[in-house]
């Protein structure tokens, strides 16, 4: 202990101004912890909402912080006469300190020189996405659609992103230049059906209900290649066939705007619904199992033994 306390004194004679500074330094702290504690303590008596007294306390913390770096520097700065110095450690201590702030900013910056987005577009950033209703230095706001809802309607939340988040996560927009979306629709019948007369009445039905998208898509994608290399030789609806442990598996592929997506399915069902009933040898397939005697049932050369 003896050491320590002549180690102490020893280091205070041969450097007198460090040991000011570092005993001014102290004192400043001291006495800004003691202001902050009793404006909180009177704010904490004599305001009643707390949401209020948070947010003065979390603003009375960064004034506390400012001040406190400010005198703090003059005491240090002053004697070393090293301004560019302090501006240096200033402005890392604020790029550390401010990191997801100033990120922010730039990402602000960036969404309006690139325009990855704009307000009105249908988007996904990470996880969440939806229509983007508005943009701001330090986030962007988007109103949810899918999650718990099917089709990618609107859940009513709304959900706020910070501006840095278009830096680290993927990017999808829905209606940027190009306003339509590939979707497909599976529609499954049994083995036993005529696969080929169903097949037929699916390309009729799509090429029906899609025909106005197809027209609207054509003018779309002359204007989007003028932007990116897009290059989509066919924009009429296809059907492809394929097989499935139910049944024949035929697929609708079709253009759809990404906000009318359910409304299309639902035409789209519906005519298949009313124009299948119309055919007896057409039915819808579901996972079954099925038991057969082989030595009576099956085709020639897939019994055992040879039979």
């Amino acid at each position: 202990m003896k050491e320590f306390i002549n180690s102490i004194k020893e280091f205070i004679a041969n450097s007198p101004s460090l040991t000011i500074q570092i005993a001014e330094t102290l004192g400043i702290i001291i006495f800004l912890w003691l202001i902050r504690f009793f404006v909180v303590r009177i704010l904490q008596k004599n305001v009643e909402d707390r949401k209020t007294v948070y947010k003065w306390k979390k603003n009375t913390n960064y004034l506390v912080f400012l001040i406190g770096a400010i005198i703090l520097a003059q005491v240090w700065f002053s004697a070393l006469g090293q301004l560019g110095t302090f501006l240096g450690l200033l402005s890392a201590g604020i790029a550390i300190a401010l990191k997801d702030p100033v990120t922010d900013l730039a990402g602000w910056l960036f969404l309006i020189w690139r325009k990855p987005f704009d307000v009105g577009d249908r988007i996904q950033v990470g996880n969440s996405k939806g229509d983007v209703i508005d943009i701001r230095v330090f986030k962007f706001t988007i109103l949810e659609i899918g999650n718990w809802v099917d089709a990618d309607q609107s859940t009513g939340r709304v959900i706020h992103i910070p501006n840095h988040k278009i830096f680290t996560d993927d990017i999808a927009n829905y209606t940027s230049d190009f306003e339509w979306v590939w979707n497909e629709m599976g529609v499954l019948v049994t083995f036993e059906s005529d696969w080929k007369k169903a097949k037929t009445i699916l390309q009729e039905i799509s090429d029906d209900v899609c025909q106005e998208f197809v027209n609207q898509a054509h003018k779309e994608v002359k204007k989007a290649e003028k932007s990116y290399l897009i290059q989509y030789r066919y924009l009429t609806p296809i059907v492809y066939t394929s097989v499935k442990d139910s049944g024949i598996n035929l697929t609708i592929r079709y253009l759809s705007n990404p906000r009318t997506r359910r409304g299309v399915s639902q035409l789209l069902w519906e005519s298949i619904l009313n124009r299948f009933e119309e055919h007896d040898d057409i039915d819808f397939a579901y996972p079954t199992i099925r038991y057969y005697n082989n030595p009576t049932e099956g085709k020639a050369g897939t019994i055992p033994d040879g039979n």
